[in-house]
């Protein structure tokens, strides 16, 4: 470099490659001792994207229009909320959030086929991202219908529900009401700075009022850029499988869709053991 010439105001930083690979904010190089001006302005629009999530309401017309392009639902959508009557409510009282109000509770009882008994109940809920909820739902009802077809086992799935203003509990009390074995809690999960758009499968075997969460299991970062609808929708479905096996859910039911299968060698009459060699 010239004596005359003055040097880089931004450093180059040879972690900025990795970019490629993650949404996490690493390589952002620096201004001195800042950050500079983009990355800055990156980082505040990605708050205020976080902060929108939470706060933007739910469309339920477009959803369920949605919905019916994507799955040509034969029957609406069943409308209900929690015991949280505003965004407000909701965020400052959780646990208003995990019931549903009386006029939604009865309005599901009256929905109900009487003595029908269903395999799995879907019930969306807005939660902390109804972004989320608005761009991966469809997405991910129409792979996960498609596995459910293609499954050897017959499935019975109780009308859809949307829930507003609702936590993941809140699914235990509609999957209960709806006589579901299983239910599945599609909710918008609190939206990161990378990832305001994230959407969380919770899937809890024999729902009932005042489960734990140690009864659930769940998939997360559904999302184009997250976990990919095709592939949550292949994990869910091995899910319920075995919890329809086993009846169980939560920390009792292992998610083994990334595991290899090992199998025993029945010519030899024992089973091989992954952590011995051959």
């Amino acid at each position: 470099m010239a004596h005359n010439e003055s040097p880089p105001i931004v450093v180059e930083n040879p972690w900025e490659r990795l970019n490629a690979f993650t949404d996490a904010r690493i390589g952002l190089g620096r201004a001195g001792v800042s950050l500079p001006t983009t990355k800055h302005l990156d980082f505040q629009l990605a708050h205020a994207q976080a902060q929108d999530a939470v706060h933007c309401a739910l469309d339920g017309n477009s959803l369920e229009a949605a919905l019916t392009n994507t799955l040509g639902l034969t029957m609406p959508l069943i409308r209900l909320h929690s015991h949280a009557q505003d965004r407000a409510t909701y965020l400052q009282r959780p646990d208003y959030g995990r019931r549903l109000s009386d006029e939604s509770r009865e309005h599901l009882l009256n929905a109900a086929v009487t003595g029908q008994r269903f395999d799995l109940a879907v019930v969306i809920v807005d939660g902390l991202s109804a972004l989320a909820v608005q761009q991966n739902s469809a997405p991910f009802l129409a792979a996960l219908t498609e596995c459910l077809t293609r499954d050897a086992n017959d499935w019975q799935l109780a009308p859809f529900t949307m829930v507003e203003q609702g936590r993941v509990a809140i699914g235990d009390e509609v999957g209960s009401l709806l006589n579901a074995d299983a239910v599945l809690v599609m909710i918008g999960e609190r939206p990161g700075l990378s990832s305001p758009d994230s959407l969380g499968l919770y899937m809890t075997w024999a729902p009932e009022v005042g489960l734990k969460d140690d009864r659930r299991n769940c998939i997360s970062n559904v999302r184009p850029a997250g976990l990919k609808a095709e592939e949550a929708a292949r994990r869910l479905v091995l899910l319920l499988k075995e919890a329809r096996q086993l009846k169980v859910s939560g920390v009792k039911l292992k998610d083994r869709s990334e595991e290899d299968v090992l199998e025993g060698n029945s010519a030899k009459g024992s089973t091989r053991n992954f952590l011995v060699a051959d």
